[in-house]
């Protein structure tokens, strides 16, 4: 049967490869060969997602992930909010899709006086984003209408956008509820990476099931130009994504199981109970000892526009 691209509809499409996901499902990548797009088949069903998205996905503890993870995740959500607050005037409209715990945007209330709004999904990242005073919240998934067209002077999706199951539908939505000469910051996973091409189902960033769909970079520049929109940077370096990523990739491929480490630096004991305290131990050694040679990679990689992930900033015209 034919596998359905999930961004321009089309059926002439290829499968590359396969993958498994943490609960031993399998999934095909599939690629478009009109519009280039990469995306997982066949679609998951809703239970799946469910399951996915359970609250073991958002980490069990009162952050996603452990103390010491959190902590370190905090100082970039800080560094982004610092570059956002860089472009755009005092009392700016912000609004931040998939805003998880809200604390992105939390941070960027310390930088200027801003009109901040978040949209998460139900479960425990929008539970958490409710007690942030400072965001005017909604839970739920974007939709037509939801807001009035030309309100926010910048959008972001930080590694929102290969979640979603309409992307073109959003991006037409995100296109008119954005200002003229608006910002949208977007960040994603570099199918065309280094990663990517070399670990092929075992890639960390592949996420299935939750991840549904991806463009390499030049292919969604392409598709933001037609939207009206013109690219104002590109960053490929991401010291908090690119370097865990080689690692947690090497050990998939070590591991009959996939994402072991990153399960348990989310506090979830209960994934992968076979894997006993030594094996973990060793997981985490493998994590300390080559994370400064994949730091140095990942510069590498940046260099060359194939890292694992990308973050793209337009204006509107």
């Amino acid at each position: 049967m034919a596998c359905i691209c999930r961004y321009c509809k089309n059926i002439q499409t290829e499968q590359l490869f396969e993958t498994i996901d943490i609960f031993q499902n399998k999934w095909a990548i599939c690629k478009c060969n009109i519009c280039n797009a990469f995306f997982i088949s066949p679609e998951p069903k809703q239970d799946q997602l469910k399951l996915a998205y359970d609250y073991a996905y958002y980490g069990e503890c009162e952050n996603k992930f452990i103390f010491s993870v959190e902590k370190f995740i905090d100082y970039f959500r800080r560094r982004k909010a610092k570059y956002i607050a860089s472009l755009i005037p005092e009392n700016a409209k912000v609004l931040d899709l998939g805003c998880g715990n809200g604390r992105f945007l939390r941070h960027l209330s310390t930088f200027g006086n801003y009109d901040l709004h978040g949209l998460e999904i139900e479960g425990a990242s929008a539970e958490r984003a409710c007690k942030i005073k400072e965001i005017k919240l909604r839970v739920k998934s974007l939709k037509q209408n939801d807001y009035p067209d030309s309100s926010f002077d910048v959008i972001t999706l930080f590694h929102v956008f290969e979640h979603i199951d309409n992307p073109k539908e959003t991006l037409v939505i995100i296109k008119n509820i954005l200002k003229k000469d608006g910002l949208l910051v977007v960040s994603f996973p570099n199918i065309a990476g280094w990663q990517a091409k070399i670990f092929k189902g075992k890639w960390y960033h592949l996420d299935p099931p939750r991840h549904l769909f991806f463009l390499d970079s030049v292919d969604f520049i392409n598709v933001m130009e037609g939207f009206g929109f013109i690219l104002v940077q590109k960053n490929w370096f991401s010291f908090e994504q690119n370097p865990y990523g080689w690692i947690q990739s090497c050990l998939n491929l070590m591991c009959n199981k996939r994402e072991v480490l990153y399960e348990r630096l989310k506090g979830n004991n209960s994934y992968a109970p076979e894997y006993r305290t030594f094996n973990i131990f060793f997981q985490k050694l493998f994590f300390i000892f080559t994370l400064p040679f994949f730091i140095l990679l990942d510069i590498a990689e940046s260099v060359f526009g194939k890292s694992a992930t990308v973050r793209l900033t337009f204006r509107k015209k």
